[in-house]
């Protein structure tokens, strides 16, 4: 694929991004990666709940605590070089790696750490409860969260002795980004902690810098020479909001942008031979989903739920929508996950669908509304869905907005049905069967508020099940207890699991060296290069 390096491009990404309409091919030193990013509402760590967002903010800050995207199961020290675990588990001391720097120059202490945690708790944003489930609370945070060893060392202290690496891998997490204390609260309005400023400004010492952000638009992110890991080979790095799939096609065929993100299967089908595209498939941990609201009383009966999960056609929407997008997928925990279970008992039955309805009293059937992102796969996912469920004679109107928008809705309980996508915050199964199965407060002002929650659902049992698998420290009986959610949630959860996804990209040839994990915020780009050379060292 060839490229244009005329000093007027070079200018052109220097101070100004093109526009879809309106696009050059990038120098040689800037990567462009076009995708719909307007799921980013923050870009503050404490806030971040969003693919998006995550994935930048993983190539801003450093975090405490690292995995290998090849290994999951192998951790290493982030901006903690090392740690060392209390005999009663609950008490964990973090080396933090000497002679780092922040973005600013400043040093990276074991201050500036407890400081990012504790503000976590103190902001009690979306994830915070990653951090909260450990028993931490703006009361307590402070004393459970604290500095010895002339700043070398940061201390956490649990409130239970959790099964081993549980806090190392929440610590993988966006909530274990270190933010530059003194930076943020040079910014601090209102007590607010820096938060309205760190929404579109960074503060970390990762392998870029965030320049700018514009909604819906793009974000850009300037390599940072100084880096304690090496410098990154990109000079800049800039996402670019194109919402339709085929735009981002036509901009990679042109040269335009050398990363696309969002494209179909068919759209990639016509990519399949052209020497100046490489095609890669990335097995994900995200899950595409349904949610039944529970406030909702029709969508509270049993019956009902069970109905549901026979109407989809999940053979069909893999073969002629999904494809290569996604695999048939119906637990909660991801497959390639420890304690995961790939057990698939529902297929399509309208017929068994209708008689569950008729013993609910709805014969007739009943009016809903489903609401998802607009853009594919979605949209066509919907479409097939209210084909499924006219068949027993649910009508259902599909309503559609960006991320940001029908997120606000869901998280707020104001939908009928919510089909999207959930992915792992950390690499334990307890990341999902904390969303999908515990809820400890129904109420509309729990402190934490997870997809059973925000879907109006609790069952005790499970959630004390759930509360229970991460305390155990045997790893047999600990994954036969995930294998007893999964199961319990398949027969009587309010969630309609459907497919786990995985990444469709389209780089360019010359493109190589990006890094696609096995989650939505381990996609690193300091490898990055144009030259067909690059790889992780």
């Amino acid at each position: 694929m060839k490229r244009l390096s005329a000093l007027t491009l070079a200018a052109l990404f220097l101070f100004s991004l093109p526009s879809a309409l309106n696009a050059a091919p990038p120098p040689d030193d800037v990567l462009v990666v076009a995708k719909r990013i307007d799921d980013v509402i923050s870009l503050d760590p404490a806030e971040v709940f969003e693919f998006s967002g995550a994935e930048i903010i993983a190539n801003i800050y450093d975090r405490l605590v690292a995995f290998d995207p090849e290994d999951v199961t192998k951790l290493y020290g982030g901006a903690a070089e090392s740690w060392e675990v209390s005999a009663d588990g609950r008490i964990f001391r973090f080396k933090m790696r000497p002679d780092m720097r922040f973005h600013s120059g400043n040093p990276v202490t074991a201050e500036d750490a407890a400081w990012s945690l504790r503000r976590v708790i103190m902001l009690n944003k979306s994830p915070s409860f990653i951090l909260g489930q450990f028993g931490l609370t703006r009361e307590n945070v402070g004393e459970k969260i604290y500095v010895e060893d002339d700043d070398a060392t940061l201390v956490i202290e649990l409130d239970k002795p959790y099964a081993p690496t549980f806090l190392l891998y929440c610590l993988t997490s966006g909530i274990g980004s270190v933010l530059e204390r003194r930076a943020v609260l040079a910014h601090e309005q209102d007590g607010d902690l820096g938060h309205r400023w760190l929404k579109r400004h960074s503060a970390g010492s990762g392998p870029f810098v965030l320049k700018s952000w514009r909604a819906n638009e793009y974000a850009i992110l300037e390599g940072w020479p100084e880096y304690w890991g090496g410098a990154p080979i990109m000079r800049r790095l800039v996402f670019q909001h194109i919402a339709e799939p085929a735009t981002q096609r036509l901009m990679l065929e042109k040269g335009d942008v050398d990363v696309a993100r969002d494209l179909t299967p068919d759209q990639a089908d016509g990519l399949k031979g052209d020497p100046a595209i490489r095609l890669r498939h990335v097995p994900k941990g995200m899950m595409l989903y349904l949610g039944l609201n529970q406030k909702n009383p029709v969508l509270a009966d049993p019956k009902v739920v069970e109905a549901f999960k026979y109407l989809v056609n999940y053979q069909g929407i893999a073969d002629h929508i999904v494809r290569d997008k996604g695999v048939i997928h119906q637990t909660i925990i991801p497959r390639g996950l420890f304690g995961a279970l790939n057990e698939t008992p529902y297929g399509f039955d309208p017929a068994l669908a209708r008689t569950l309805l008729a013993e609910a009293g709805y014969g007739d059937g009943f009016d809903l509304t489903l609401d998802t992102r607009h853009g594919s796969p979605n949209i066509e996912i919907a479409q097939a869905l209210q084909a499924g469920f006219s068949q027993a004679g649910i009508r259902l109107e599909i309503l559609t907005g960006d991320d940001k928008q029908v997120l606000t809705k869901y998280r707020a309980r104001n939908h009928d049905i919510f089909l999207g996508e959930w992915g792992i915050d950390y690499q334990d199964p307890h990341s999902n069967a904390d969303a999908f199965a515990a809820n400890t407060d129904n109420g509309p002002d729990a402190m934490f508020r997870t997809l059973a929650w925000r879907n109006s659902w609790t069952d005790t049992g499970l959630t004390a099940l759930t509360g229970a698998a991460i305390l155990e420290g045997d790893a047999a009986t600990r994954e036969a207890m995930y294998h007893d959610i999964q199961r319990r949630m398949l027969a009587t959860s309010p969630f309609v699991i459907l497919f786990q996804g995985v990444d469709l990209v389209a780089e360019a040839e010359d493109v190589s060296g990006i890094i696609w994990g096995p989650s939505f915020d381990s996609n690193f780009y300091r490898f990055a290069t144009k030259d067909g050379k690059g790889e992780k060292p």
